[in-house]
């Protein structure tokens, strides 16, 4: 993974954590934001209803009768209001009444009438003259139960006579908070989505491919200075002054992105790389060409040493010249029918060729057909079989030294590739299609140029296909599998 990725990952992991934390403590304060809301709507109703009932109060004497009444004919009422999403058609405000003593001489459930309420918080604090209010379940193990109260003092000349407090089901809020709670996630994950989409488009051209954090606090390493005694001091001058000439080189580099220098500065340092090699071995062999007393047989010897190391600088050029060309195309231009078991004949009949007495089974089990580029198809299978060649060692009896296998899976066609060579060693399974990576053939120390395998994996992403490479098990041996989409009908 390159630093340019993990930098990005970093940012995208910050931005997440960041964004499940907010809504976490939006979430978990949806609740009681919304009761709040609920208690501030049942304290003026249980005033308006204090004030109703104290037109009523006779020589201090609480009116049932007439508060039941009112409560009656409340419930009774039937209406049609939609509250958003909500289709509200009855009362649902619970009511009860006590007297100065805090005995109950009317409930609304009829279910505690001429109990003693005087030790409830609502209306105990009521009588008192200060604010009351609770939140009581109704059924002790069901916390959807919960029903809140909030009371309002009955007075008559000024002197408090009674209580009477409203109710309201907490469940009837759970609807309001369900769906402020899916509004809240539907749209943080959408904006979330957002930021993260924006962030890859915008990596491509603001993210640097070296750390701007490190050189940010290398940076401001260069404000602290030493005194005379060897004190430290910071100095906000020199910090500004090393911020910007940071800021200046980030913004130049920017613009070297932005115009693609750095995609051909990576790939100049990596074939200059894989060129150092040969052009020393050919430097080295054309200076001893030079001596005068070389036997015939060393200068021949070191001319076939110049003319391999040619080939092989030739073959790299050659190669990379392809997978850039291959790179800056998007889609594929002109695509036509390919009949694959044709194609997987042709190619094993040309690795037969190429080393006589090569084992090359075609074990086809579908006629299928593909829709792309026929040259890169051909390239892309026979780079494969080309590698699993260079791969393979005899297999012994009448095994196969390499089968090429043609399947139906699903929508794709799937194209398999194995030898009996030595497998991919597991420090490679992550690294096989890097660009210049390869590995040294069985019994030798030669390489290929690492390429091929780059360049099947572009054909295949071009095709809307995919290329896998890691060991088959037992026998031991490599597996290539590519997977193609089929021809539609």
């Amino acid at each position: 993974m390159s630093r340019r990725t993990r930098i990005f990952l970093a940012l995208v992991a910050v931005y997440v954590i960041g964004m499940a934390t907010l809504l976490y403590q939006l979430l978990g304060d949806l609740d009681p934001r919304y009761r709040e809301s609920a208690e501030e709507g049942l304290v003026e109703t249980a005033q308006l209803l204090a004030t109703v009932i104290e037109q009523d109060v006779d020589q201090g004497a609480l009116p049932p009768d007439r508060i039941a009444a009112i409560f009656r004919d409340l419930y009774a009422r039937r209406f049609s209001a939609q509250i958003y999403s909500l289709h509200k058609t009855r009362v649902e405000l619970r009511a009860y009444v006590t007297n100065r003593y805090g005995t109950v001489v009317y409930d609304s459930t009829g279910r505690d009438l001429g109990k003693d309420y005087s030790a409830w918080r609502d209306v105990r604090n009521t009588l008192r003259g200060e604010y009351g209010s609770r939140t009581t379940r109704d059924v002790p193990q069901d916390p959807k139960s919960s029903v809140m109260y909030v009371g309002a003092p009955i007075r008559w000349q000024g002197e408090i006579v009674g209580a009477v407090s409203i109710g309201k089901p907490v469940q009837s809020l759970g609807q309001f908070v369900s769906a402020a709670r899916g509004n809240i996630i539907s749209v943080g994950m959408a904006s979330g989505f957002s930021v993260v989409l924006l962030a890859c488009v915008l990596s491509f051209w603001l993210i640097r491919p070296l750390g701007i954090t490190s050189d940010l606090l290398s940076a401001l390493r260069t404000a602290w200075w030493r005194d005379a005694e060897g004190r430290r001091h910071f100095s906000p001058r020199r910090a500004w002054r090393a911020v910007r000439a940071q800021i200046r080189a980030a913004a130049q580099e920017l613009r070297d992105a932005i115009a693609g220098r750095n995609y051909v500065q990576e790939y100049v340092e990596q074939l200059t790389h894989e060129l150092k090699s040969p052009i020393s071995a050919i430097r080295g062999a054309a200076e001893l060409l030079q001596e005068p007393s070389m036997p015939a047989e060393q200068q021949q010897r070191f001319a076939a040493s110049i003319a391999r190391e040619t080939r092989r600088l030739q073959e790299a050029v050659d190669r990379m010249m392809e997978l850039t060309a291959l790179e800056s195309r998007r889609m594929l231009q002109d695509q036509e029918c390919v009949e694959l078991p044709p194609l997987l004949h042709e190619l094993a009949a040309g690795a037969r060729a190429q080393v006589p007495g090569l084992r090359v089974d075609v074990r086809i089990t579908a006629d299928l057909a593909v829709e792309g580029d026929p040259f890169l198809l051909r390239r892309a299978i026979g780079n494969l079989l080309d590698n699993a060649v260079g791969f393979s060692t005899p297999a012994g009896g009448d095994k196969p030294d390499i089968v090429l296998r043609l399947a139906r899976e699903g929508r794709m066609a799937r194209i398999e590739i194995r030898d009996h060579g030595p497998g991919v060693p597991s420090f490679a399974e992550n690294k096989v299609f890097d660009k210049f990576f390869s590995l040294a053939r069985p019994g030798s120390t030669k390489r290929s140029t690492g390429l091929g395998l780059a360049f099947v994996r572009e054909i295949a992403t071009l095709h809307q296909g995919s290329i896998t490479l890691g060991n088959a098990g037992d026998p031991p041996g490599a597996l290539a599998v590519l997977r193609l989409p089929l021809l539609k009908a």
